[in-house]
C-alpha cells in the first residue's frame, strides 16, 4: 500500500452508519469497511427519531475498525467524504455540541398539520423556489416544530448559542470542530452542508443557490444564522480538516473534508448517471428514483421533485428529477422485527420464493405516509386480500412486489413528465442483492435492470466527489469510464400478466390512502 492515497467515506443511513475506503482507481480496498446499526426511535405513532451522539459515536467507531482492520496510514488518506440520510434534522450547542432534541427523521410524521397549512397558503411558492412539494418528509417543518416545542429553543436560536443542520452538518461539524482551518472557524467547526442536501430543506432556493428568507419567515421564522453555509458537493476550497476531536483516529493528521452529497445524489453520481436522461433507482430503507435533468431544474407538474443534483464550483449547479418512497427496506425490517416472520433479512428472499405467487394478497407498506405520486401523510400500512390460505410466504412475497410496484408509481410519472421512454434502470443499495426481487421488478416495468459491480455507489459517489476536490480525478469523463454493469435482467413476463397485477396494485393504493383521516385519534392529530 505504499504510495496509494485513499478516500475515506462515510455514508450515514437511515437505519446504519458505514464507513469504507477508496483506492485511486475508484475501487472499494479489501476488508475496508464497517457499520453499525443505531436504534430507531418511536416516541409515539407517526413519529420517527434517532440519537444524533449514538450516530457520532457510530462513525468514530468505524473509522477505527477500517483503520485497524487494514493497517492503512492514516498519512495517505487524501480526502473525507460525507453522503448521508437527507432531510433529518438536529440540532446541537455551539458551544458544547450537545444535542437540545433527538434528530427527527425525514419518516417522521408529527408536522403533518404544519404541512397542511403550508400546502393551503403557500404550495406554489414552495414549489417554485424549491422545486419540492410542501410534505412532513422535507427539513424545515421539522425545525420548525422543534423550535416551538423545545422549552427556550427558539430564544437560544435568536441568540446564536445553538446551530441546526441535516446529518452531513452534524457529521462535518464535529469531525472538524477545533480545527483552526475552516470555512466556519466562528461556530467551533465546518459548519456547512451541500447544495443537494440543502435543496430538500424545503428552505432552499434551488435556482439561486441560497437560503430563502421568505421561506425562513413562512416556515416558523426559523433565524437563518441557525443555518449551515451551502458550499459545492465537490469543494476544492474544503470544508475544513480533522480537528482535535478525531486526531487520535488519524494518528494525529489532519485530513481535509472535502465532499459533501445527500445520499440519492451520491447513488446517481455513483452509477456515473451523467448524461441526461440517466436514471437510477436505490434500494434502501425506501427507494428513491432520481433522472439527471441537466444544467437546470425540471419543475414536476406530476408530484416529482426537482432537486439539485451536485455541484463542483461555487454558484453552480446540476439538477435532478426525483421521486421519493418512504418505505420499502423498511418493511422488510418490519417482517423481521415487528411480525418476526423471519430471523433475519436475507430470509424474506427463499421465503417469496417458496410462493408461485402472492395467492392476491397485495401489501401497501404506507407506515408512515406515501411519498411519490401521492404525497399523502395521511395513508397509512395496509395488507389486503388475505383469505385462510395465505400463509406467510405469500405475505413476504407480497411484501417484495410492492417494492417492484412503487417503484414503477415513480416510472410511470416520471416518463409522462419528461416524455422520455426509460429504457434501462440501474438498481443499487442492499435489497437489489436480490436476484428475484430485480426480476420482478424488470417484470413489471417491462424496462432492462442494470445491477452493476459495486453496489455501494452512494459511498463510491461521494468518494468521487470528494477525490475530485483532492486532484485525485480530472472530471467526470475519467469517472464514467470506471462503471462497470454487473448484472442485468431483462422482462419476461407476459404484458396481459404485467398490468392486471399493477391495476390490482392501484386498487389496494386506493384503500390505504388518507386513513389517518378517518382515525385521526389513532395516530395523534387529535
Amino acid at each position: 500500500m505504499g504510495g496509494e492515497r485513499y478516500v475515506l467515506t462515510i455514508d450515514q443511513g437511515t437505519t446504519e452508519t458505514r464507513v469504507m475506503l477508496f483506492d485511486e482507481e475508484g475501487a472499494p480496498v479489501e476488508r475496508a469497511w464497517a457499520y453499525r446499526e443505531h436504534r430507531q426511535i418511536y416516541p409515539r405513532p407517526g413519529w420517527v427519531e434517532h440519537d444524533p451522539l449514538e450516530i457520532w459515536l457510530n462513525t468514530k467507531a468505524c473509522i477505527r475498525e477500517v483503520l485497524e482492520k487494514t493497517g492503512v496510514d492514516p498519512g495517505s488518506i487524501a480526502v473525507i467524504g460525507v453522503t448521508n440520510q437527507r432531510e433529518t434534522v438536529v440540532v446541537w450547542e455551539k458551544e458544547t455540541g450537545r444535542p437540545v432534541y433527538n434528530a427527527i427523521v425525514w419518516q417522521d410524521r408529527r408536522t403533518a398539520r404544519e404541512v397542511d397549512y403550508l400546502r393551503s397558503n403557500y404550495f406554489e411558492l414552495i414549489k417554485r423556489k424549491t422545486g419540492l412539494v410542501p410534505d412532513s418528509y422535507f427539513s424545515s417543518t421539522k425545525l420548525w416544530w422543534l423550535l416551538d416545542n423545545v422549552p427556550g429553543l427558539r430564544e437560544r436560536a435568536v441568540r446564536g448559542e445553538v446551530l441546526a443542520g441535516t446529518v452531513d452538518t452534524w457529521l462535518i461539524w464535529n469531525l472538524t470542530r477545533g480545527s483552526s482551518d475552516v470555512l466556519t472557524p466562528e461556530r467551533g467547526g465546518a459548519h456547512v452542508t451541500d447544495y443537494s442536501n440543502a435543496s430538500r430543506t424545503m428552505l432552499f432556493d434551488i435556482a439561486g443557490l441560497e437560503w430563502s428568507a421568505d421561506l425562513l419567515e413562512v416556515q416558523g421564522r426559523i433565524p437563518i444564522d441557525v443555518l449551515p453555509l451551502p458550499r459545492p458537493s465537490s469543494d476544492m476550497a474544503f470544508y475544513g480538516y480533522t480537528g482535535p476531536e478525531v486526531s487520535g483516529l488519524f494518528g494525529g493528521r489532519s485530513i481535509p473534508v472535502a465532499g459533501d452529497a445527500g445520499d440519492q445524489q451520491a447513488a446517481l453520481f455513483g452509477q456515473a448517471g451523467f448524461r441526461e436522461g440517466d436514471v437510477k433507482c436505490t434500494y434502501g430503507t425506501g427507494n428513491f428514483l432520481l433522472m439527471n435533468t441537466g444544467d437546470r431544474p425540471v419543475y414536476s407538474e406530476h408530484n416529482l421533485l426537482a432537486t439539485v443534483y451536485y455541484s463542483t464550483e461555487p454558484g453552480k449547479a446540476k439538477y435532478a428529477l426525483e421521486g421519493s418512497v418512504f418505505v420499502t427496506g423498511a418493511a422488510i425490517q418490519w417482517l423481521r422485527d415487528g411480525l418476526k416472520i423471519i430471523e433475519v433479512s436475507a430470509e424474506v428472499n427463499p421465503l417469496a420464493e417458496a410462493a408461485e405467487d402472492t395467492g392476491g394478497v397485495y401489501f401497501v407498506p404506507a407506515f408512515t405516509g406515501l411519498g411519490a405520486p401521492y404525497w399523502d401523510p395521511y395513508a397509512r400500512g395496509l395488507i389486503i386480500g388475505l383469505t385462510r390460505g395465505t400463509e406467510r410466504r405469500h405475505i413476504a412475497r407480497a411484501v417484495l412486489e410492492s417494492i417492484a410496484y412503487l417503484t414503477r408509481d415513480v416510472v410511470e410519472v416520471m416518463e409522462a413528465e419528461t416524455g422520455k421512454r426509460i429504457s434501462e434502470l440501474r438498481v443499487d443499495g442492499g435489497a437489489s442483492r436480490s436476484d428475484f426481487l430485480m426480476q420482478f421488478q424488470a417484470d413489471v416495468l417491462g424496462v432492462r435492470v442494470v445491477r452493476p459491480v459495486v453496489l455501494e455507489t452512494t459511498s463510491l459517489g461521494v468518494a468521487y466527489l470528494a477525490g475530485l476536490a483532492a486532484g485525485l480525478w480530472r472530471g467526470v469523463d475519467e469517472l464514467a469510464g470506471k462503471w462497470r454493469p454487473g448484472r442485468v435482467f431483462e422482462p419476461r413476463m407476459d404484458p396481459d400478466k404485467r398490468e392486471r397485477l399493477y391495476k390490482g396494485w392501484r386498487e389496494a393504493v386506493k384503500r390505504a390512502l388518507g386513513w389517518a383521516r378517518e382515525v385521526p385519534w389513532a395516530y395523534g392529530y387529535e
